[in-house]
Parts: C-alpha cells; structure tokens; sequence
C-alpha cells in the first residue's frame, strides 16, 4: 500500500523499499502471515505516536469497578445502618461494587441467623439500584455479601465518566469582555460615580 492507502500491487522488496525512501517514509509490514505479506509505506514514527494516543484515549475511557468495604455487627444501630446503607447506595450509582461483611465477635458467632437477617435486609433496600453478585457466605468469623450495580446504573455510571473525559479534554474558553469605548467609559465611570 501506498501513502495515500492506495494499492501499489505485488513487487519484490527492493523495489518497495526503494519506493519508500524516494519519499522519505518507512516500509512497514502490516500483515505478515498473508501470502504475500502485506506491506505498507509510511512514516513510522508518526504510527507509533497515533497508536499511543488511541490507547491512552481508551484508557482514559475506561471505567474502573472498585469494591468498597462496609462493616457491620450484629447489634449495629438503626441510625449507623441507614447511614452505611446511603453510602453503599451512592457508591454503587457510581457504577461501583460494594462488598456488606457482619463482624461476629466473642459469643455473637452463635447468632448467625441476625447476621443473614441483616444482609436480606440490605439486598432488599438497595434492590433499586443493586444486585447480589454472591449471596451471604461464612469465612471465619465474617459473614459477607458483595453486591453489584444494576446493568441500568452501571450503563448510567459509564456514560457520566465518558462525559467527564469528554469535557475533560476540552479547555477553558478564556473569553474576554470587549473593551468600551470612549464615550460608554466616560458614562460608566460616571454612573460609578453617582451610585452609593
């Protein structure tokens, strides 16, 4: 191929490269596993640092799923629950994930059943905007459960970060006021004047 893309044809490699540097560019093998290879004549440098800008746009595109911790105990308070509950549900419309642990200390262990009982009721409160990625499951003395945003808010949480990205990348326009004439100058410095 070409610079412009277009097709050159089948020729042998002396003369492909011969062609490049009449033009100041580099031959680039693009396909070599076809049969012939295919080859490609431009500047190689230019690739490279275009390739690295795509990625890095794709990167910054890209929404990156936290798991947030949140800790509860068998006897946690009404008060300290809703607040847990609030943050795990503005955390999880960020398009996060949230993992609920019950912390069972001393003899609350025996009391298993409470600690299930607070994880169906915080499935149940969150239900609008999360769904249980792994049900209630004991490790130790733990008790968890992770939950995930709703395929709906986690399309929402994406489309927010893209446009965050987006107008990330556009700058501040730095426009300034017309300058006044002479005689608007003259009234205002007037008007300033007059006024208390």
């Amino acid at each position: 191929m070409g610079p412009d893309g277009g097709q050159l044809g089948v020729m042998p490699i002396e003369a492909a490269l011969e062609r490049a540097r009449a033009e100041g560019l580099d031959l680039v093998e693009i396909s070599p596993m076809a049969a012939p290879p295919v080859c490609k004549i431009m500047d190689y440098g230019k690739f490279k640092y275009e390739e690295k800008k795509k990625a890095s746009e794709s990167r910054r595109a890209q929404v990156t799923v936290q798991l947030k911790e949140v800790k509860l105990r068998p006897k946690t308070e009404e008060h300290d629950y809703e607040f847990k509950v609030r943050n795990m549900r503005r955390f999880l419309e960020e398009g996060n994930k949230a993992k609920v642990v019950i912390q069972f200390r001393g003899r609350e262990i025996t009391y298993r059943g409470q600690g299930t009982a607070i994880l169906e009721d915080v499935a149940n409160d969150l239900k609008d905007v999360a769904v249980v990625e792994q049900p209630a499951r004991m490790e130790g003395r733990l008790m968890y459960m992770i939950l995930a945003p709703t395929p709906k808010v986690a399309q929402r949480a994406r489309e927010q970060a893209r446009q965050a990205a987006g107008s990330a990348k556009k700058p501040p326009s730095a426009e300034k006021p017309a300058p006044a004439s002479a005689p608007e100058a003259a009234a205002q410095e007037e008007q300033g004047a007059t006024t208390p």
